[in-house]
């Protein structure tokens, strides 16, 4: 499996929100590179970084940080979180950044995320998608749309996307187990695209399932936090 231990920053440091509420917040690490370390020190490649201050401001605010962990680490990142102009992606792109996320503006601005895919090409540029309900959620969640996940999968698809990462907004924070279901069902439909499973993660076995599923991509949070899935058990699962 591809496994993406995940890092949330808000005001520069790594937190979890539970179901995207910017409430209801926990610390996980006032120093996150602390934390990308320990990733790579077990032996992990990947990293997936949320600018949630970002999400919410609809621009970059932990560059700073974001900045320090690439630096500081070899991992793979990739970076979400209020990317919405082609001068952000150049920005993280230049830095060092693996690839970037585009989460709001693939349903907003669909042209500039073709435009994107053009220049970059989708090794570079993932198309993030928040489901709440099957309906896709936007500006870090704070809106719901009327577009199914299934609709924007395929016009992003059209658009020359290849690596989706699916949150179920109801899942993500609560270590209530991924949605399998949802998830299987997008694969089954879109074969050919690469889904990464993202939201619920409990324990190694929900990564088992996932990759049962169909889906050998995941992001895990909350569960590392929490002590209910381990660095060591990732990495025996990425092989």
């Amino acid at each position: 499996m591809q496994l993406f231990p995940a890092i949330d920053l808000l005001n520069g440091q790594s937190v979890r929100l539970f179901q995207g509420d910017y409430a209801q917040v926990s610390t996980i690490n006032a120093d996150p590179l602390v934390q990308a370390q320990a990733i790579q020190q077990a032996g992990l490649t990947n990293l997936h970084l949320v600018d949630l201050d970002g999400a919410k401001a609809g621009q970059p605010q932990n560059l700073a940080t974001i900045t320090r962990l690439r630096q500081n680490t070899d991992l793979f990142i990739e970076v979400g979180g209020g990317i919405r102009t082609l001068a952000t992606i150049r920005q993280y792109l230049a830095l060092g950044i693996n690839r970037v996320i585009l989460g709001s503006i693939a349903l907003k601005a669909p042209d500039l995320v073709k435009q994107a895919l053009s220049e970059f090409g989708a090794d570079q540029i993932v198309i993030g998608i928040d489901a709440k309900n099957d309906r896709v959620a936007t500006e870090g969640w704070l809106e719901t749309s009327r577009t199914t996940t299934a609709d924007l999968v395929a016009a992003m698809a059209q658009a020359g996307a290849t690596t989706f990462i699916v949150t179920d907004i109801a899942k993500d924070g609560t270590l209530a187990g991924p949605n399998v279901t949802m998830l299987q069902k997008l694969h089954t439909q879109f074969p050919a695209l690469t889904f990464v499973a993202s939201g619920g993660m409990r324990t190694p076995q929900d990564l088992t399932d996932l990759q049962a599923a169909g889906i050998d991509h995941a992001i895990i949070g909350k569960a590392l936090a929490a002590g209910s899935i381990t660095l060591a058990q990732l990495k025996a699962l990425e092989g």
